[in-house]
């Protein structure tokens, strides 16, 4: 029977804060197979460690907030919430209403009490899930909780293990530190299964990593991290999900790699991590930062996976390490033999250089103990996966509150101009004509995040979920090493009434040419899906319709895309 626990006498001790009832959640106020609800007429204070046991399932309304106390009245070293293992939280908010979990000391409805700086204020989210993990035991205790806690306990066999919902949440202030070193993450997930739907996900100054995956196969879609202590996307432990449209914004007091991504224990260990993840936007914590700040991406102890149509700029020291051991199967091996795909990524403005190498100057750091101490095999495979070292031309980085921060790459650079990575045939997957997690009509992070709440993000740039965006076909997976030799341009340019499109293709292919505004939104199609033969062709377009301006037409060949620019007079 399913129960809302709206009268106080039922459920903790109600108070009254900041003009709003709250009611305080100590551990045994959530029970193994009971339901509950969280009302947005409430505010909800965690008191310590709640665990939600197996059976368990809570309802979160949307709007509601969610406060963790800093000094909880038990013996716990900080507050967290705690999904164990056979339980499930169903937290759905809405891009108006989000749903909130915070510091005891933060007031939503007060934008300026706390800065995207102040860390470390309660604890944070943790989802412990079924999946299989890929460690020295199949189960273990979650770090951050007391190690002789059974309830802390994440691992198993069922990959398709369902924890529940997020979806338009914002955890901000957390990892409270509970030992020198030991942290808690802000959204941590423990071999949590991909019957979970993770989206819509915010973590803001929390004091560790700002989410971390241990195992599982859970996916991730449209998650920002944001101001974190530590790294901002940590996986461990073999975890095999999903991921798109991924932000990372780093502060330049704090913050070490955007990614620091591990394969197994021991390395050899199988099923190791093997995620596919692509448009992601890592932003550093900036050249010149006293931050450690070490790598945009850092790559470990056998890791598999893809990173794919992603921009990463502005880190204080290097852009990618792939670890390269003396011995034993390590992902510099995973690289090598095409396992661990770095392809088609914007890369720019490192404080260690801006060459693709290892050496002086060079945005590659080499493992001390390397094989390969000029990382030969990155550099090949850097470039072999059409990589690029060019300004991707975001629209304006900021790190404070001034209402100026703007991620989105414009549709005149390289984000839209380059060869872009075929999506995989996955209906997860959203595929879209630009590099990075956002396009040019608006971003997702709009209205529901602290970034837009905090004054951070450019109140002007409207929501837009990628959904509206021009999307584009998955197509087979090509190799890299086809020769991809397309020549494209139009006659006359400029032009007022009629152009003639010209392109010669090398061998037989499926083709397609477009015309697109200054927006990234098709005006025309010129040539619709094809198979063509090798040979030159040429087709005529009237576009005396269209207003005058700057477009783009883009010739898809077997899923490359070729990019130009077309003035309309």
């Amino acid at each position: 029977m399913r129960v809302v626990w709206i009268v106080a006498m039922l459920f903790g001790v109600l108070t009254f804060l900041q003009g709003q009832n709250t009611i305080i959640i100590k551990d045994s106020d959530l029970q193994g197979g009971q339901t509950y609800t969280w009302t947005n007429d409430y505010i909800y204070l965690l008191d310590g460690f709640v665990y939600l046991e197996a059976g368990g399932v809570l309802y979160i309304e949307p709007g509601t907030v969610i406060k963790g106390l800093e000094i909880p009245s038990s013996n716990d070293l900080a507050s967290a919430l705690i999904i164990t293992r056979g339980a499930q939280i169903y937290a759905e908010g809405t891009p108006n209403a989000p749903i909130v979990f915070t510091a005891e000391l933060d007031d939503p409805n007060d934008p300026d009490d706390l800065s995207p700086t102040d860390r470390g204020l309660w604890g944070g989210v943790i989802i412990l899930g079924k999946g299989r993990i890929t460690d020295q035991t199949p189960e273990k205790g979650i770090e951050g909780l007391p190690a002789d806690e059974l309830r802390a306990r994440y691992g198993g066999s069922d990959d398709s293990d369902n924890s529940g919902i997020l979806r338009y949440v914002s955890i901000r202030h957390g990892g409270a530190e509970l030992a020198p070193g030991n942290e808690i993450n802000g959204l941590t997930l423990g071999a949590v299964g991909s019957g979970t739907t993770i989206e819509y996900v915010e973590v803001i100054a929390n004091q560790d990593d700002g989410i971390e995956l241990f195992g599982g196969t859970v996916n991730l879609k449209y998650a920002v991290v944001a101001f974190c202590g530590d790294d901002s996307f940590d996986y461990d432990t073999g975890w095999r999900g999903k991921g798109q449209f991924w932000l990372s914004l780093q502060g330049f007091d704090a913050g070490d790699n955007g990614g620091e991504h591990d394969g197994a224990k021991p390395d050899d260990n199988e099923p190791t991590s093997n995620p596919i993840i692509f448009n992601a936007t890592y932003i550093g914590c900036g050249v010149g930062s006293p931050a450690k700040n070490e790598h945009a991406l850092l790559m470990r102890d056998g890791t598999a996976g893809t990173y794919a149509n992603s921009i990463f700029t502005d880190f204080a020291n290097y852009a990618l390490q792939v670890e390269d051991r003396a011995n034993g199967l390590d992902s510099y091996q995973r690289l090598e033999l095409g396992q661990l795909q770095i392809r088609n990524n914007l890369w720019w403005q490192f404080g260690e250089g801006d060459q693709p190498n290892c050496g002086e100057n060079g945005i590659f750091n080499a493992t001390d103990d390397a094989e390969d101490p000029n990382c030969q095999s990155l550099v090949d495979s850097f470039q072999v996966w059409q990589n690029l070292i060019t300004d991707p031309l975001l629209t304006s980085i900021s790190r404070t509150t001034n209402g100026q921060f703007d991620p989105r790459a414009l549709p005149t650079g390289p984000a839209y101009s380059t060869p872009m990575a075929t999506y995989p045939a996955d209906p997860f997957f959203t595929p879209v004509m630009f590099k990075g997690a956002f396009c040019s009509q608006g971003v997702w992070i709009q209205g529901w995040t602290a970034l837009a709440q905090y004054g951070l993000l450019d109140p002007n740039i409207p929501f837009n979920d990628t959904q509206s965006c021009e999307s584009v076909t998955a197509t087979t997976e090509a190799t890299p090493a086809q020769p991809y030799f397309v020549q494209l341009h139009n006659t006359p340019n400029p032009t007022n009434t009629h152009t003639t499109f010209h392109f010669t293709l090398p061998y037989l292919a499926r083709t397609t040419l477009k015309l697109y505004d200054a927006h990234g939104q098709c005006v025309q199609v010129i040539l619709p899906t094809t198979q063509l033969k090798a040979g030159t062709y040429q087709f005529n377009s009237s576009i005396s319709h269209l207003p005058a301006g700057t477009y783009f037409y883009t010739l898809e060949v077997n899923g490359h895309r070729y990019t130009r620019q077309l003035i309309k007079r």
